[in-house]
């Protein structure tokens, strides 16, 4: 004589075996970022996420994935003797089948941007982001630092405009009105921190008799700053 289960028995059995894969299938769908929501999350089938976040539009390949060959054009970095490669916007470090994607840590040092990023103005600084990761100007160093995620990301400003230039600064690369202002604000940066005047302090921040003297060297630093990124300057 068989024995025949009882629906209700049948279907605790089933959520019994099925729990383990229900528990993994949450933990790995468990967002990386500090800011995931669903609609940012749309995969193109082949294992790339949409970043959606400021208006982004561009597929990455999921923190954790595996890659035994590293893109063509990789750049090396090294961050506390660590090595790390940078791709199209995409982080990777070592790992036991070739290589890893993961996030950069903060305050490494890059020469370059994402060939994809979006810029946005936050607490009047901007920040240049791609692929869940924020990037900010160095002044000291020349170059962009990976930042951490700023608190109040989720209220970005519009981009300011910097009545102090005395200068004409015309975009013949045809670049938006976001890209001149982080342009213009970077180089600021890197000329005041060249020869110590500021526009925007009574006097540029420097003794009277060196006013002027500062004020040139400052106005040629921008000049030969902006000049390098695209614009003429007059």
């Amino acid at each position: 004589m068989k024995s025949i289960a009882k629906p209700g028995l049948l279907a605790l059995t089933a959520a019994v075996l099925l729990a383990p894969q229900l528990l993994v299938t949450a933990v790995a769908a468990e967002p990386h970022d500090h800011f995931a929501r669903p609609a940012d999350r749309i995969s193109d089938g082949r294992g790339h996420f949409l970043d959606n976040r400021y208006n982004h539009g561009h597929y990455y390949p999921a923190i954790g994935a595996s890659v035994h060959v590293l893109p063509d054009g990789y750049r090396p970095y090294f961050y506390g003797g660590h090595p790390f490669y940078f791709s199209a916007g995409v982080w990777y470090e070592p790992g036991p089948a070739g290589f890893v994607v993961v996030r950069p840590p903060v305050g490494l040092v890059v020469t370059v941007l994402p060939p994809y990023y979006s810029t946005v103005w936050i607490g009047g600084l901007p920040y240049y982001y791609a692929n869940d990761v924020y990037y900010t100007w160095d002044a000291e160093h020349n170059a962009y630092v990976v930042a951490a995620p700023p608190a109040n990301a989720d209220q970005p400003s519009a981009a300011p405009t910097m009545a102090h230039e005395d200068l004409i600064i015309y975009p013949k690369n045809g670049q938006s009105t976001e890209q001149q202002a982080a342009d213009r604000y970077e180089c600021h940066s890197w000329a005041k921190q060249q020869t110590g005047f500021d526009p925007t302090q009574p006097g540029g921040g420097v003794p009277a008799p060196n006013s002027a003297s500062a004020r040139s060297a400052y106005d040629r630093a921008m000049s030969a700053c902006l000049s390098g990124r695209g614009y003429e300057v007059k």
